[in-house]
């Protein structure tokens, strides 16, 4: 006789890089928020099934976890092709890309994170390839050098980056369509959280789902990571439902606030507010005061800091604002309790 596979426990046993990819939507119906950019999406994919072309390349932009790789994935899976999947990073050289582009099939995708970390000189390399499909090669030194060109098959670049201002405009203007994603609303952020509670197989309360949601900083990844950790203290503690309990003492656990506020924003902030009288203190300051790297408090920390309200740019540097002050002094008052 068979034995029955218990789906709760094969979901449950899986590392978490594993339980992300489960966490993923694969399709737009299953993507929530954004509802603009799959708007237009759906279109630019319907239109070009319709003339039997592949899709122009696109431009996905915004801070990190908002779902740009996700989205990539589904456009390649309503196209019906395969995709390729890199990063700027580990482009080193023009023969690591033009081994990637030979090797793709008519209509595939080209995946590029963080696109910005991309070599000058193979982004270069892109220019003819993405505008004509061609690729040139040179081969040899000095005198006997000589460029070949190969031919390449029409594939649909998606580059994404948190960082668009990196790159350059003769880039950038070579792609069809440019999409910012915006971070969630907390209604979207609830019901990403139901969601990912019912893959989990976890039940959670209305109130461990508002304090997560609220706690998310509006974004999915943050989402599913705090409502896994939340799911581990229940586990531990015997509790068949997350509660607004367990919630609350898994952000204290965490050192994470209710509005998300890590212990990195919160000494942002205090310094800010404390050493340089509210502000404005420049970058470079903040980041060799917390040795933190600036690119990290730009791209992880910041977004969301201006997004609250808590922190405002300025040509002479950052200020933090009333709202911040009253936040931290509350925070500071509740800590002393």
């Amino acid at each position: 006789m068979t034995k029955k596979t218990n789906k709760k426990n094969i979901i449950e046993s899986r590392p978490d890089d594993e339980l992300d990819q489960t966490l993923r939507p694969g399709a737009f119906g299953e993507f929530v928020g954004q509802k603009k950019i799959k708007e237009n999406l759906k279109i630019m994919i319907e239109a070009a099934k319709g003339r039997k072309e592949s899709l122009e390349h696109i431009l996905l932009y915004g801070p990190s976890g908002l779902g740009k790789t996700t989205l990539a994935h589904i456009i390649s899976r309503e196209c019906g092709t395969n995709i390729k999947v890199t990063s700027g990073a580990a482009l080193e050289k023009a023969g690591d890309i033009a081994a990637i582009l030979t090797n793709l099939q008519e209509g595939d995708v080209f995946f590029i994170d963080e696109v910005h970390r991309l070599n000058k000189l193979i982004e270069e390399v892109l220019y003819p390839a993405m505008e004509n499909f061609k690729l040139d090669i040179v081969i040899g030194k000095g005198p006997s050098a000589k460029t070949i060109q190969i031919n390449l098959p029409r594939f649909t670049l998606i580059a994404a980056t948190t960082r668009i201002a990196l790159l350059s405009s003769p880039f950038r203007s070579r792609f069809g369509a440019n999409y910012r994603l915006d971070f969630y609303s907390h209604e979207n952020i609830e019901e990403i959280i139901k969601r990912s509670a019912r893959i989990l197989n976890v039940k959670i309360e209305e109130k461990g789902r508002e304090l997560l949601a609220k706690a998310s900083r509006y974004t999915p990844r943050i989402a599913n990571k705090l409502l896994k950790r939340a799911r581990d203290l229940s586990q531990v503690k015997g509790e068949k439902t997350i509660t607004g309990e367990v919630v609350s003492e898994t952000l204290a656990r965490l050192d994470i606030d209710e509005l998300g506020l890590e212990a990195t924003d919160r000494k942002i902030l205090q310094l800010i507010i404390d050493g340089f009288s509210g502000g404005p203190v420049g970058i470079k300051t903040i980041a060799a005061t917390l040795a933190e790297e600036e690119e990290t408090i730009e791209d992880v920390f910041e977004p969301y800091l201006l997004q609250i309200g808590f922190l405002a740019r300025t040509p002479k540097g950052r200020i933090a604002t009333p709202e911040a002050v009253k936040h931290l002094k509350a925070k500071n008052q509740l800590d002393l309790l």
